[in-house]
């Protein structure tokens, strides 16, 4: 079991693949419990796919699968994202790729959003985004914190209603606005969502707005599930500088 450890928060993480290859760090599907195992109900896991080529790196997310951490009222999106690079730091890496699903589609635009210098390109498969579904946001996250709150009596009402509303409370994709998706420049291949949590909408908004931006509209079924991987490990293998 690995685990990094910083600042009272618990990060279990996996890696996978040569110990040279260019690293990829792999967000995970799942909402507030986007953790490792949850890839293995996507289309094509990547944790697979990938570590034929790339060294990947895997983790669960703080407060989801065997990670930990405290809850604070001042608790973000930014928390995730440092969260991410510390990992990243503490397994000596500087620059690598991201792919991320659902939620983790919202996490790798934070990463460039923290340190665009690092992320060389991102894959964002069927990322969420706020279009008339900010209930069903709220929903989710209050069933996740009641889960929570059954194990943790550390965890207050307080500080779980800021953290709801810091996460969820913003717009388009939640942590990045439109006018910031307008200044990336880092090569984005995504792959649309269709469903309350992952709008089409929004992935198509997140392709015309970002200047090298690129989209699969078909990846989860028949034929196309491998067609989609193929175009996702060729623009992996094209951007692994």
């Amino acid at each position: 079991m690995s685990q990094f450890n910083k600042d009272g928060v618990s990060i279990y993480y996996e890696e996978s693949g040569p110990s040279d290859g260019f690293p990829i760090l792999l967000i995970a599907p799942g909402g507030m419990k986007s953790a490792i195992s949850l890839w293995a109900n996507a289309p094509w896991n990547p944790l697979a796919h990938l570590a034929e080529t790339f060294r990947v790196i895997a983790m669960d997310q703080r407060n989801a699968g065997r990670s930990t951490a405290p809850i604070r009222a001042q608790d973000s999106w930014r928390s995730y994202a440092a969260d991410q690079l510390g990992l990243m730091d503490h397994l000596g890496v500087d620059r690598f790729l991201v792919a991320g699903m659902c939620i983790g589609g919202a996490y790798a635009m934070g990463l460039i959003e923290a340190a665009a210098q690092r992320v060389s390109a991102a894959v964002l498969l069927q990322p969420i985004g706020l279009q008339n579904n900010r209930a069903a946001f709220y929903e989710m996250y209050d069933g996740w914190a009641a889960e929570l709150k059954a194990t943790r009596p550390d965890v207050g009402d307080a500080a779980l209603a800021a953290f709801r509303e810091n996460l969820y409370g913003g717009d388009f994709l939640f942590n990045v606005s439109r006018d910031f998706v307008r200044t990336v420049t880092t090569p984005l291949l995504v792959l649309k969502g269709n469903d309350l949590y992952h709008p089409a909408a929004v992935s198509r908004q997140v392709v015309d707005l970002a200047a090298n931006a690129e989209l699969i509209e078909d990846w989860k079924t028949g034929e196309a599930v491998d067609a989609a991987r193929r175009e996702v490990v060729a623009f992996l293998k094209r951007h692994a500088h």
